[in-house]
């Protein structure tokens, strides 16, 4: 591997280094992280969508592939991918599930030695037809001056929750345990202000890894940090409560967790599961950089986390995607360190390095980056996945140009530190 491109992260003395590889192509459907996990001795991988989507059709494609090695689940044809039984979804006055999901990270109990207990963190999409609106208590979203989405002036956007599944099967089947994060129907940002196509807020996108006696979960923030008002709403005051954010919900409470989760304020961990938390500082991109509001379009925000721990540096790492225009677009991927093993000390879990680009390919929009295990016999052997990974990886990410749109590992991703 004497083809490579070396990356400083500006942390210590750790570098990055990109070799170029055979480029390989998924090719089923995806359009989110993609969770793994390994369940006795195959690797499993649960891309795709599913429930009711009334802009972009009902999703149907949530479903398991497998396979001896990490390299022949991703090389699955879609035939060989097998449906899961999902709770159904509800009609919107009824309690239970809503809209459609996306499974992003998989947790993975440690006490159950068949390692069949799996709870799966899910991005939820709705709609005000979805997920109506209730006067009486605040929940669900109303459609005053909602804002038209991804497929033009036409549609209508969609706002993202979290929430969380769980299996004792190894995702066979699936029990819905509720929604850990929202934001609320007042801090959703409507016209005439929301210009971007995208999100008029919610949080979403996320990854999730265990450490200590918590669930950290990793998120972006599209609302505004306060309940909003077109007459009142400035740039600069959305700005500060958006880009990439973080709470955490105890292990112990994974079997009850709805509502559960509690956002960073600044200081602790202490904001309510559909409060207006703080953002993790250092992955907000500043004003003079072309940073901003995501409501705008013209305006920069980093999105997508996906989060692992990496054995060789002893030290969390982050790759994202960047938002530069409208409908979602933005060419470039980058990648942050966080060197503090333990987050629950002090504000550990907001010391992440200012993101350095890995990926700039003009002209395309890149979503979805995450690393996978590669398939040495160390990584079978300690069973890595997307969140525990070694000096060694295979770089994913979902790639669109024009009509092509292809989720393709072009690179093997090597950590070390400068010789």
């Amino acid at each position: 591997m004497s083809d490579f491109v070396e990356i400083e992260t500006g942390v210590d003395d750790i570098v990055v280094r990109l070799h170029s590889t055979e480029r390989q192509v998924f090719g089923s459907f995806i359009d989110c992280n993609m969770s793994t996990a390994w369940v006795g001795n195959r690797f499993r991988i649960f891309p795709g969508k599913y429930g009711e989507d009334p802009v972009w059709g009902d999703g149907h494609e949530l479903k398991i592939g497998e396979g001896a090695t990490v390299s022949e689940a991703f090389s699955l044809p879609p035939e060989a991918f097998v449906r899961t039984s999902l709770p159904p979804v509800v009609k919107p006055e009824e309690d239970g599930l809503h809209g459609a999901v996306w499974f992003e990270s998989i947790y993975q109990l440690p006490s159950d030695p068949s390692g069949k207990t799996l709870y799966s963190l899910y991005h939820n999409e709705n709609y005000p037809s979805t997920l109506i609106y209730k006067p009486e208590t605040g929940e669900g979203m109303s459609d005053d001056n909602w804002p038209p989405g991804l497929l033009g002036d036409s549609s209508i956007q969609a706002a993202p929750r979290i929430g969380i599944m769980k299996s004792v099967d190894g995702g066979d089947s699936w029990e819905n345990l509720g929604i850990i994060l929202e934001d609320t129907n007042d801090r959703m940002i409507r016209l005439p202000i929301n210009k971007n196509y995208c999100f008029p807020g919610g949080v979403g996108d996320p990854s999730a890894i265990a450490n200590g006696d918590f669930l950290y979960v990793f998120y972006g923030e599209y609302a505004y940090p306060r309940p909003f008002s077109a007459t009142t709403w400035t740039s600069e005051e959305e700005a500060s409560g958006q880009c990439v954010s973080v709470a955490r919900i105890p292990l112990a409470d994974l079997d009850n967790p709805a509502k559960g989760a509690k956002r960073w304020n600044g200081q602790s961990f202490s904001t309510p599961w559909n409060g207006a938390g703080r953002p993790i500082e250092s992955l907000q991109i500043p004003r003079s950089e072309g940073g901003g509001g995501v409501s705008q379009g013209d305006e920069f925000y980093y999105w997508g986390p996906s989060v692992s721990w990496n054995d060789e540096l002893q030290c969390w790492v982050m790759l994202m995607g960047r938002v530069d225009g409208p409908f979602w677009v933005g060419g470039k991927l980058f990648l942050s360190i966080n060197p503090n093993k333990d987050l629950g000390e002090g504000d550990n879990s907001q010391q992440w390095s200012t993101p350095v680009e890995i990926i700039n390919r003009p002209g395309h929009t890149l979503w979805y980056p995450s690393l996978q295990p590669d398939d040495s016999p160390e990584s079978i052997a300690l069973k890595r996945t997307c969140l525990k990974l070694g000096k060694f990886s295979r770089l994913w990410f979902k790639d669109m140009a024009g009509d092509e749109h292809v989720y393709i590992s072009d690179f093997i991703v090597e950590f070390g530190r400068k010789s």
